[in-house]
Formats: C-alpha cells, sequence, structure tokens
C-alpha cells in the first residue's frame, strides 16, 4: 500500500508539471483536499527557511510556528513522527500562539509530517483545512507518501541540507534565517541582552504586533531599533 501510495503521489506531480518542490505541493494540495500547505527546511537545527507556501495563509501560518516556537511543524520534526489535530481551537494550551494565528487565517484543523531521507532531518509539511475534524487514513497514507517525495526534491533543491551536521535535539524553535540573528546581535548589543534574551525581544514583538518576524527583523536591521 506504501508503494500505491508513493507510485500515485508521483503521478499526480507528473499530471501538474515538472518535478520541483513548488509542484509537487501543488499536487498534494489538491490530491489531499486541503486548503492550504507549507513546507518548512532545517539546516543543522540552526537554519530555517521556507521551502514552499501555497498561499498567503499558509506562509502566515509557517511564519507564526517560527515566530512562537510551538506548533505541529515544530512538534513534528522534533519527534519524527506525523502530528495531527483536528480542532485547532482545542488545542490552544498546547499552542497558544499559533492556534491563534491559525484561527485568524481561518484554519480549523492541522496535519504535519516530518521530511525524512534515512536518518536525516530536513524539515516539515505542513496541511492547513478551513473545516474540523480528523483526517481520513487515506489522507494520512497519501501524505506520509508526499513528504518522503518532498524531502527528497528538498534536497534537490537545497543539496546544502546535506551538508550541515545536525545539532543536539532541543526544545522551541528549531533554527533562524541567519538575518535573526544579526538582528538579534543588534538589540543585544544596543540593550546590553543576552542573545537569548534578544531573540526573545524580537519574537515577543512580531507577536505582539501581529506582524511577520522578518518584518521585525527587517526593520532592526535597518533602523537598529523595534521602535
Amino acid at each position: 500500500m506504501d508503494d500505491d501510495n508513493h507510485s500515485a503521489a508521483w503521478r499526480h506531480i507528473a499530471a501538474t508539471g515538472d518535478a520541483t518542490l513548488a509542484t509537487a505541493c501543488r499536487a498534494c494540495l489538491q490530491d489531499l483536499d486541503v486548503d492550504c500547505l507549507g513546507v518548512t527546511l532545517v539546516v543543522g537545527d540552526d537554519l530555517r527557511i521556507l521551502g514552499h507556501a501555497t498561499d498567503d495563509r499558509a506562509e502566515r501560518l509557517e511564519d507564526a510556528q517560527l515566530v512562537a516556537g510551538e506548533g505541529p511543524c515544530t512538534d513534528a520534526y522534533v519527534q519524527r513522527a506525523l502530528v495531527e489535530e483536528a480542532d485547532l481551537p482545542s488545542a490552544f494550551e498546547r499552542w497558544p500562539a499559533f492556534v491563534q494565528t491559525a484561527v485568524e487565517q481561518g484554519m480549523r484543523s492541522a496535519m504535519a509530517l516530518p521530511l525524512l531521507v534515512g536518518n536525516l532531518r530536513v524539515g516539515a509539511l505542513d496541511l492547513y483545512r478551513a473545516a474540523p475534524g480528523p483526517f481520513t487514513a487515506r489522507q494520512k497514507d497519501r501524505a506520509l507518501a508526499y513528504a518522503r517525495v518532498l524531502a527528497l526534491l528538498a534536497l534537490d533543491e537545497h543539496p546544502h541540507l546535506l551538508t550541515d551536521e545536525p545539532g543536539p535535539p532541543r526544545p522551541g524553535p528549531q533554527g533562524y534565517p541567519p538575518s535573526v540573528h544579526v538582528a538579534a546581535g543588534i538589540l543585544a548589543e544596543k540593550h546590553r541582552l543576552t542573545p537569548d534574551d534578544a531573540l526573545a525581544r524580537l519574537r515577543a514583538h512580531a507577536f505582539h504586533h501581529n506582524q511577520p518576524l522578518l518584518q521585525t527583523v527587517a526593520r532592526v536591521l535597518t533602523h537598529h531599533t523595534l521602535d
């Protein structure tokens, strides 16, 4: 059955276009009948990049998990397992900041899967739906097949994912783009903060003002201040 799902995933991708990360995401979106999806890639547990988002809602949800350090993406990546929430509002205690953003974006259920190539973790696939309710067994099996394909396509488009050494597992958000660390360094020097405290201040400001983390970072890099 796994081979059947894997072959079916490849057929849907081929029917959609060339085998790229973006094309595979579109095929997955249509095949699994979800409203939007995002792929986040992680390098050595120290660098997180957006692999692909099918629309602005998915991009906002991926960023929300980076800002908050919580959500199905992080859990699936850390646990190396499928993570599902059939009714996101009921998961508020588990992921308070992420759930707030998800509800604002009109999403009521989510499923995340790690992107694995052997023992190598390269990121996570996040599937979002506007309707509440559990995903079917067919959707889960097919999503696992797409996750295998997406992991390979991610390595093809981002070969540096193979060359960075993974760090030890740790809680919270798994990595930030380099610009985030630069901005945190600016705040740390200006306000005599530790790097972790400066990073926390960046995240708190982005969450409080309901803006993408990289928008907050851009302001710090330009003006050397959050204000």
